[in-house]
């Protein structure tokens, strides 16, 4: 069976991305062009070569982009359905249609929400060559930390369901994860690389077209995922 339910993740993380490679090249593509010129300005006005290009644009921006996209709803979807597996009978008795609903929002809340409020996503022209490193590493240490801090809330919100019952078991865990995102929020270092004449309407568009790429690819691997293992016997059985 798990072979089965692994097979339904990776399928539904593709739809999930080929989903979002098309939201991304309508609605961020357009986007970075736009950034991509005013980076190129700014280096000729300070007198610095143009960079060379080891990859076209055109290729990043359609055969790159929907490579790199269909990767990682593969892993992601493989990932999912991994922790659907290991969910499922243990958070209560809900249809694994829902189970799959419930786990793509906390995915989604974890994974994007929370790390982008801190470190939001950022076009060309917006951040320092030297400080890539630094910056990549924070950025996936709120994604580990967010990550524990859904696994903690969950665990702490099915401690109390015996005794606070339902509603007020889980509304406790989630008190728990804002305490503990807050602390994490509050704890990791701020970066701030806006230049001052980068357009601000740009870096807000951007920014929404990201979130909303990572919306459609959440959303769509909850739908696809558990449309897909609904109608599998042995997860019916168990529900």
């Amino acid at each position: 069976m798990a072979g089965r339910v692994l097979l339904r993740g990776m399928l539904a993380g593709v739809l999930a991305a080929f989903l979002a490679f098309g939201f991304a090249r309508v609605f961020a593509e357009p986007l970075v062009d736009r950034a991509i010129g005013i980076e190129a300005a700014h280096d000729a006005a300070a007198g610095e070569p143009p960079e060379e290009e080891l990859v076209s644009r055109r290729v990043q921006s359609t055969l790159g982009l929907l490579t790199a996209a269909l990767m990682y709803g593969a892993a992601y979807g493989g990932v999912f359905a991994l922790a659907f597996a290991v969910a499922h009978g243990r958070v209560g008795q809900v249809s694994p249609r829902m189970l799959a609903l419930l786990l793509a929002g906390a995915g989604f809340v974890a994974v994007v929400l929370v790390p982008d409020l801190k470190y939001p996503a950022n076009p060309p022209a917006v951040g320092h060559a030297e400080t890539i490193g630094m910056r990549t590493a924070a950025y996936f240490e709120m994604v580990v930390f967010s990550l524990c801090a859904m696994i903690l809330s969950v665990l702490a919100g099915r401690a109390l369901l015996a005794r606070v019952g339902v509603w007020s078991a889980w509304l406790c865990g989630g008190a728990v994860f804002i305490v503990l995102v807050t602390v994490l929020q509050l704890t990791l270092p701020d970066i701030s690389e806006v230049p001052a004449d980068f357009p601000a309407a740009l870096l807000w568009r951007f920014r929404e077209a990201a979130l909303g790429m990572q919306l459609v690819l959440w959303g769509t691997l909850g739908l696809a995922f558990g449309a897909l293992v609904e109608r599998m016997p042995e997860l019916r059985g168990r529900a």
